[in-house]
């Protein structure tokens, strides 16, 4: 596989083929991410994704999902993006699941006819980070949307039949707007219904802009007992019909895996007795990206 730069999938998607499409990040500004900071966006030549197309055909029988890298895959043209979908499902047939990451501005470039065409032709899951609900939050982060429309375009998405995974940061508005952040994230959630929530905590990584303005002391992030508190509030005020509410990510200190609504009051009362030190906490050693 021709891959370049460092590749990032979701946890979901770790044993899935992984065929890079484009490089980097279109977007590539949060302030809180650097996973793209030293790679230039770019989409790959069409020559290079058949060629990787042809060695998963070779060599990846036993993976039955595959996956588009790096962070912007759906920004690709219609034309290419259903040229490529087609290879998959003509040389690799036993794929069963196509997925990719997805942001407000690649999903606005895409009609909902467009959006049903893709699913239609075996795209199945996208995965977009919300990281807050908050539209204070979501402008000091650089996220480059706010929350109407991350819940536009959340909910256009879901009406095409792709299924919608999202991802939130517990601790990502700081001590100052903790609470806020938790309640607006919740509303959000409630508002775009997706299937699959999860839920990191954040872990400040150097060289990003807010590790400097932690290090300055311009951002104070919050301690494990806040981000748990964060937790309660945000699956408090979370109603999904039928969706499946995650903090399991190994940067989390407490894993909880809920299906919602039904495992909701369990949740929380599980939450409520970490919260009373009844229940160990991860410690930090054993934490991760």
């Amino acid at each position: 596989m021709h891959y370049q730069g460092n590749i990032f999938r979701p946890p979901s998607e770790a044993n899935s083929i992984l065929l890079q499409i484009t490089t980097g990040c279109s977007h590539n500004k949060c302030t809180f991410c650097g996973m793209y900071k030293g790679s230039r966006f770019s989409i790959k030549d069409d020559r290079t994704i058949m060629a990787d197309i042809d060695f998963a055909a070779a060599h990846c029988r036993r993976q039955n999902r595959l996956f588009l890298c790096d962070g912007d895959a759906l920004i690709i043209s219609q034309d290419r993006l259903l040229n490529i979908l087609s290879a998959i499902r003509t040389k690799l047939p036993w794929v069963t699941r196509i997925g990719t990451y997805a942001n407000t501005k690649s999903i606005r470039r895409k009609s909902p006819e467009q959006l049903r065409e893709l699913f239609d032709n075996g795209l199945q899951i996208a995965y977009m980070g919300l990281e807050s609900g908050d539209d204070v939050t979501l402008h000091a982060i650089n996220k480059g949307a706010d929350a109407a429309r991350m819940i536009d375009m959340g909910k256009k998405l879901r009406a095409t039949g792709i299924k919608l995974s999202i991802t939130v940061l517990l601790g990502i508005a700081g001590k100052e707007r903790s609470h806020i952040h938790a309640r607006e994230t919740g509303r959000v959630l409630s508002a775009i219904d997706p299937e699959y929530v999860g839920a990191l905590s954040l872990m400040l990584t150097p060289g990003t802009p807010l590790f400097d303005g932690a290090d300055r002391g311009e951002f104070i992030l919050p301690s494990p007992h806040e981000m748990l508190e964060e937790l309660a509030i945000m699956l408090a005020n979370t109603e999904l019909s039928n969706g499946y509410f995650h903090a399991n990510h190994a940067s989390n200190y407490l894993p909880i895996k809920a299906h919602l609504p039904q495992d909701k009051p369990a949740t929380l009362k599980l939450i409520d007795r970490a919260l009373h030190g009844k229940v160990s906490l991860k410690p930090e050693y054993l934490r991760g990206l």
